[in-house]
């Protein structure tokens, strides 16, 4: 078992998250993208809102989790953007695939 990272974001719709899954990986910063519909709820300038969102999550090594975070909230369209990463344990080949997928 090795260890990559896995990183979490909403975007406003399946389109951005796209847009902005694709950037990353032809950057060598993200291995893969999982894009998935969401309802969220949450409390935005004092606000109860509901929006129907895209959720994605990227695998990427444990060492460019910053930098992809920090790509994707440039690409994002909220003020906000609400990404969350953390390290996860991956079988061997799937931690080579996400280190030959990706680069520093």
């Amino acid at each position: 078992m090795s260890e990559i990272a896995l990183l979490r974001a909403t975007f406003a719709d399946r389109a951005e998250a796209e847009r902005i899954g694709r950037a990353v990986i032809e950057d060598g910063l993200a291995a893969c993208v999982t894009i998935e519909a969401v309802r969220s709820l949450f409390r935005w300038q004092g606000e109860l809102c509901a929006d129907d969102e895209a959720a994605a999550l990227f695998k990427t090594r444990v060492t460019l989790a910053e930098r992809l975070a920090e790509r994707i909230a440039t690409l994002h369209s909220y003020d906000l953007a609400a990404i969350e990463w953390w390290p996860a344990t991956a079988s061997a080949a799937v931690a080579e695939w996400v280190d030959s997928a990706t680069h520093d």
